[in-house]
């Protein structure tokens, strides 16, 4: 659509008018006028708006973050200027670190173009806007604070567990369904192996997915239990979630924890009440969100009630804020459905927001931010192949199996959006800039350590000379492949003076809670080997001791602690560690439990961001053992979060900052580089086995059929959820299944080569490994398919590996 179409029309002879009159000082719509002619197209439509909903469906690179914080500072003077009310403007995104960059952007236009104070908005995370309603509003959402825990579950969080073996007690004779399988023979080993099978993996994965799905679209297990009728499978599968998924509701009322969707639930509890809502609606101007295209469907339920200006009539209704020709939603989403890469692990569905920029393309509100400035042109017309490609073999191959296609294309793997560059002119520096080598380079090497030679001499020949000057990160598909390429890169790395900063490594450790956990398991039984060497192996981690044989320390804790006067003398390293111990000791004696958790943090010599987190973990610990404060209880508290949950740390330091530096190689997932970007991008391993993928049922769980529960669930909830007629039964349900996991990963692959500037190196080695638990068990894998298909398309791309080895 084009921009006559959407702009409100700006009569020329008055601006010109005011233009020739204007004073020393410019005026506040000058001041607007300069920052929207700052803007590319796309962003000049989301500087425009005014009012109603608005959809931007904007490609990678193509500035949403800068153009939403412009539009978002516009809105807020337009509305200082008609208005003296104190209403705000909300402005919601995915993380807290895209919540941090966008209010400090949004302030700089304020404070520096606009002369404004840098007031009149607010923005949150999607989760802390809702826990900012429920808990202004406790009486009606029901969520005390001070009393509640909030937990992050995972398929072994204690919950999880739980709530299966109570629904097991209660459904024996469902269980010996499960059990029995499609055969079984009896025999006493073999059920075992089943009971251990479904009571650890199949059943909490059931819990653990089906939990999220339902809760994230407010389906509550009673409905599940009905729409469960409405399917015939043997295990009538959406009926054991439901009573798994009631087990696990009743153990968090039970015990005061709420999880992250609970906040969801209790905002809109809030919203129902007609006086709560008017409070909340009165505040508000307008809502922009970012990343629209992972939001669940009660995210978006929140926010379109909080956008709504009109008297709100029942929250499950079809018809509650529907986008029409005189919808009063002051809404504005952006995002990009083609970077929609977390609807196979998380509730978040791409379809939610083409449907709303379909809605807003029939009344002519949407616009699209097609024109990117972030990589050189050889990389965007890659991307753009891959994209055009794959939904094209996917059309061709639902045709081919007579599968029915849905009139919309809602299901293809992307959205027909093609990257342009930007025009002349543009304001962005460096835009679409010069490529270096090829810009695009694509490898077939021998096998997986042939990969790493021809990447490190590629790294050495562009970081080598100046580590300074540019920014360099390798894109994995799994962690252990990260883990792998670090321990290959290290010692050249250290040769040629480059940093090589693994992501991964630093994720995996979780460092904190299990760092005070290992000292607080000391403390508490100092004399245990295994516990003195852990605390140990913390210490010389944190560098507070010399590395040195702790096996031989902890083998005698006595003697190490508390030599005798005809012991041998301690070398000066073990009495640095001794006495450092020894303190710690001293301090479980001397202080409060409740403030062991901040001495050790302070011991361990914790950075600012490390020191918030340990604080956020004391503060955890110390309200889930109130009314039992023990050592005991204690330690469980945080071995259970250690040990089943992801204890999200407090980022001080921009994390964007910290994967992006200047002369650092960085070692990152596909799925955590979105949003970033660098100069050289490498995308090694590119095998079909892991893009896209194939769907696999694992072996001990085959007794079940040639599915998994989980998935079947997942696909039949979000047919219901998508208006479909019927349930699809278990086959089509895999088949269902199956489907959003390729598109997913191909997804996936286009956000990884859309994060390369100057460079994108991409290869696909003859020979890696089925499983990169076992990375030395090389066998013949065929590549991604999108590899040989950009290798015919950019042959002048396809780097001759002969003169290449001739240098090695």
């Amino acid at each position: 659509m084009s921009d006559s179409k959407f702009t409100t029309p700006v009569v020329q002879e008055l601006l010109d008018s005011e233009l020739s009159e204007r004073s020393p000082i410019p005026s506040l719509q000058e001041k607007i006028l300069a920052i929207r002619n700052s803007l590319r197209p796309g962003q000049q439509q989301m500087a425009d708006w005014q009012s109603g909903p608005l959809a931007i469906s904007a490609v990678p690179g193509a500035g949403k973050s800068t153009g939403m914080a412009a539009a978002a500072a516009i809105a807020i003077a337009r509305q200082y200027e008609r208005s003296s009310s104190r209403r705000q403007l909300v402005v919601v995104t995915f993380t807290r670190s895209a919540a941090a960059n966008i209010k400090a952007k949004i302030r700089k236009f304020l404070r520096d173009d606009l002369s404004l104070p840098q007031t009149g908005f607010f923005v949150y995370t999607l989760h802390g806007l809702a826990l900012n309603i429920a808990n202004r509003h406790s009486d009606l959402s029901g969520l005390q604070l001070e009393n509640v825990i909030l937990i992050t579950p995972t398929q072994s969080h204690r919950f999880i567990r739980t709530a299966v073996e109570q629904w097991i007690v209660n459904n024996p004779d469902v269980y010996l369904r499960l059990l029995e399988g499609h055969q079984f023979d009896g025999e006493e080993t073999e059920r075992l192996r089943r009971q251990s099978v479904l009571r650890t993996e199949v059943l909490p994965e059931l819990a653990n997915t089906v939990i999220h799905e339902a809760k994230s679209s407010g389906i509550s297990p009673e409905l599940l239990r009905e729409w469960s009728k409405q399917t015939t499978d043997e295990y009538a599968i959406l009926s054991v979630a439901a009573g798994l998924y009631e087990q696990y509701q009743n153990l968090m009322r039970s015990r005061d924890f709420i999880d992250y969707d609970d906040m969801i639930l209790a905002a809109l509890r809030v919203l129902e009440n007609d006086s709560a809502r008017h409070i909340e609606q009165n505040q508000i101007f307008a809502v922009f969100e970012d990343e629209a295209q992972d939001s669940s469907p009660l995210q978006t339920q929140l926010l379109e009630i909080l956008a709504s200006n009109r008297e709100y009539e029942g929250m499950n209704t079809d018809a509650m804020n529907r986008v029409s020709t005189y919808s009063p939603l002051n809404l504005v989403r952006v995002g990009d459905p083609n970077q929609a890469i977390n609807s196979t692990f998380t509730p978040a569905d791409p379809i939610y927001f083409r449907q709303f920029c379909e809605e807003c393309d029939r009344i002519e509100r949407l616009a699209t931010m097609d024109r990117a400035g972030r990589s050189t042109r050889i990389i965007i017309e890659a991307a753009n192949f891959a994209l055009k490609w794959i939904n094209n073999q996917w059309l061709a191959t639902t045709k081919t199996n007579n599968k029915q296609q849905t009139a919309d294309n809602r299901q293809v793997p992307f959205r027909l959006q093609t990257i342009r560059p930007v025009e002349v002119g543009d304001p962005q520096a460096n835009a679409n800039p010069a490529p270096v080598g090829q810009g695009l380079e694509l490898y077939t090497p021998r096998d997986i350590h042939h990969t790493v030679e021809l990447l490190s001499q590629r790294v050495i020949e562009l970081l080598g000379e100046d580590p300074t000057k540019n920014s360099a990160a390798i894109l994995v598909r799994e962690n252990r492949q990260g883990r792998w390429l670090a321990e290959a890169l290290t010692p050249l790395c250290k040769e040629h003076k480059i940093t090589l900063y693994d992501v991964g490594e630093r994720d995996r450790r979780s460092h904190v809670p299990q760092e005070i956990l290992a000292l607080l398991q000391f403390c508490d039984r100092p004399h245990s080997p295994d516990y003195l060497k852990a605390a140990l192996e913390a210490l010389v981690q944190r560098q507070l001791i010399p590395t040195q044989d702790l096996n031989a320390l902890a083998s005698l804790p006595e003697e190490f602690l508390y030599p005798g006067p005809l012991a041998a003398p301690q070398p000066e390293t073990v009495q640095k560690a001794a006495r450092l111990c020894r303190s710690l000791l001293r301090a479980r004696l001397e202080l409060p439990l409740y403030q062991l958790i901040s001495f050790l943090a302070l011991t361990l010599n914790y950075d600012q961001a490390e020191l918030a987190t340990a604080d956020k973990l004391a503060e955890r610990v110390n309200q889930q053992i109130a009314g039992n404060s023990s050592m005991g209880g204690m330690l469980s508290a945080l071995s259970e979060i250690v040990s089943s949950e992801r204890f999200e740390p407090v980022e001080t330091e921009d994390s964007e900052e910290r994967y992006t530096r200047r002369g650092q190689l960085t070692i990152i997932t596909m799925h955590k580089a979105k949003g970033l970007d660098w100069d050289y991008v490498f995308l090694p391993f590119l095998h079909e086995n892991l893009i896209p993928g194939r769907f696999w049922v694992p072996p001990q769980s085959q007794f079940l059929g040639d599915f998994t529960l989980s998935e079947v669930a997942r696909a039949q909830i979000r047919a219901t959820l998508h208006e479909e007629s019927v349930i699809p039964d278990v086959s089509q349900a895999w088949e269902v299944a199956k489907n959003l996991k390729t598109s997913e990963e191909y997804r996936l692959l286009y956000v990884a080569m859309t994060r390369a500037k100057l460079l994108l190196w991409m290869s696909a080695a003859q020979k890696a490994p089925f499983t990169w638990s076992k990375p030395d068990n090389l066998q013949e894998q065929a590549p991604c398919p999108v590899f040989p298909a950009l290798k015919r398309q950019f042959p002048e791309c396809v780097m001759n590996l002969g003169a290449i080895s001739n240098k090695l």
